[in-house]
């Protein structure tokens, strides 16, 4: 009997995130995925980002939608179901709500409780007769709707604004967009934000700020797997980087170490050469053709584009067969 308790005793359950950190960080390359940043903290540091002048993406993007939201709802239909993946702060949702005949219900995925609890304050104030139904999930995972959603009638009209298709890989980006279809059902549109190939200075600057912000939101991974999983990352000893690959057409983000050194992880010694990265995010830009490409590989049918002038952003409309 004592046996079988030490041995339970021994056994334990990992957290979501020790899983993923012990994954990423105990082989070569050393990565983890850009869904870990966004704890509370982190989730306040990527909207400050937001609003930096060198982060072009989300200005852009909100003028595209103050500019041509009508347009992007054409033909969508009353009474519709909005289903936001990655909502954040839905601070470019109104623009989408506003622009929609009656919109029915706004679902929210996120997963932050903070952001929801947040966002869904600020919008049931603003719009007292939309029903509001937040699921706090990883959107990129195997997410399931409000089963009340199912008695909901109007048309499905899936948002996913913020170029964040741009973090998967294209081969998972695809799975991702078939994902969604399969989520919203036949016939549903989905609106998408995605950012375009430019020159290099400008995508530099807009993934390492003047300010640090961006690096201070690169370094907070670290701060929460000390908080969360009691290891002994040293944050002095680690530098954000942003660097272009143009081979593969993307920015990546990177935890340089800046000397040899050993990390404490859930029981675990991990060596750091110096110079010896964790790459925590890839930021994919796609040319109009490559993006159409991608969407028709994965079922999606294109409708409507909206490009930014110098095309320095796209927002695709889309549709699901019927």
């Amino acid at each position: 009997m004592d046996l079988e308790l030490l041995e339970l005793a021994d056994t334990v359950e990992l957290s979501p995130l020790a899983e993923a950190a012990l994954e990423g960080l105990t082989k070569r390359p050393r990565q983890m995925s850009p869904k870990w940043f966004y704890d509370e903290r982190g989730s306040r540091l990527f909207e400050q980002i937001t609003d930096l002048p060198e982060y072009y993406l989300t200005r852009t993007e909100i003028a595209l939608y103050e500019d041509h939201a009508l347009d992007m709802v054409d033909g969508i239909g009353a009474d519709a179901v909005v289903v936001e993946f990655g909502s954040g702060s839905s601070r470019k949702t109104p623009l989408l709500l506003d622009a929609l005949d009656r919109p029915a219900v706004y679902a929210p995925i996120d997963i932050s409780l903070s952001a929801l609890r947040e966002a869904c304050d600020r919008l049931m104030d603003r719009y007292p007769r939309l029903s509001l139904m937040p699921v706090q999930a990883d959107f990129t995972g195997g997410v399931e709707l409000p089963h009340t959603l199912d008695s909901e009638a109007g048309p499905r009209l899936g948002f996913f604004p913020g170029s964040t298709l741009g973090n998967f890989h294209p081969a998972q980006a695809q799975l991702f967009l078939q994902r969604m279809l399969k989520l919203l059902g036949p016939g549903a549109s989905l609106l998408i934000g995605v950012d375009t190939v430019k020159d290099v200075g400008t995508l530099l600057r807009a993934y390492d700020d003047a300010a640090g912000v961006t690096a201070a939101f690169n370094l907070n991974l670290l701060t929460r797997l000390n908080n969360e999983l009691d290891a002994d990352f040293d944050l002095l000893s680690f530098a954000h980087e942003a660097r272009w690959n143009a081979e593969l057409s993307r920015i990546e983000m990177h935890l340089v170490s800046t000397r040899r050194q050993e990390v404490q992880l859930c029981g675990e010694r991990i060596p750091f050469l110096n110079g010896e990265s964790i790459h925590t995010e890839c930021s994919y830009k796609y040319a109009p053709a490559a993006a159409q490409a991608l969407f028709e590989r994965a079922g999606w049918g294109l409708e409507r584009s909206w490009l930014a002038p110098e095309d320095a952003f796209a927002v695709y409309r889309l549709r699901a067969p019927a």
